[in-house]
């Protein structure tokens, strides 16, 4: 089995014992994405600060929403959504007596209302990905939803950290294209594409 099905297996696994209340698949969770969660929440709020309350906020949300989870979806893009809406939330209330803040689509008007957007974000996601090769997408999965160099994902692949950078590079234009397609999704991307 490649190490990527490995992977996906391993993910599966851990899903479904967390749905199932196992702390330890919790735990063992957090240590996969804490990074990962906690840098995409610094490149966005650019406050460390901020960016550990964010981490704390997805995390605990990921054990009370742990009954939800879909142990067949990728929980990495689950992660990854949920942290970037924590730190555009916290980004409206830090910017909401600018200009800027009108420039921002509204804050989201019940909880439910933000479940529905955040669903619809995560199909956008993974739709986008499934239409990556299976090479493309994994360099995508480790670099931007699991906060790998490209060093460190070439290691991973046994590729060059070029060919990395090629396989990132062409993934990222074809969420790009199909974003274009799917209006309410480009608000979702820009932390791919403006945050590294």
């Amino acid at each position: 089995m490649r190490s990527h099905d490995c992977h996906n297996e391993n993910e599966k696994d851990l899903a479904r014992r967390l749905a199932a209340g196992d702390m330890a698949a919790f735990n063992e969770i957090y240590h996969l994405y804490f990074h990962p969660v906690y840098n995409n929440a610094v490149k966005i709020t650019r406050d460390p600060a901020i960016a550990e309350d964010i981490l704390q906020e997805v995390f605990t949300t990921l054990w009370e929403k742990r009954m939800a989870i879909d142990p067949e979806r990728a929980l990495a893009g689950w992660l990854f959504v949920l942290c970037y809406n924590r730190s555009i939330n916290i980004l409206r209330r830090r910017l909401r007596e600018s200009l800027l803040y009108k420039q921002l689509p509204q804050p989201f008007e019940s909880s439910s209302e933000e479940e529905i957007r955040f669903g619809a974000q995560w199909n956008i996601l993974e739709n986008a990905m499934s239409r990556l090769s299976p090479q493309r997408r994994r360099v995508f999965e480790l670099c931007k939803l699991q906060g790998k160099t490209y060093e460190e994902a070439a290691l991973e692949l046994h590729i060059s950290k070029y060919t990395v950078k090629e396989y990132l590079s062409a993934a990222l234009v074809s969420i790009k294209e199909y974003s274009l397609h799917h209006p309410g999704s480009t608000a979702l991307l820009l932390p791919l594409f403006l945050f590294g």
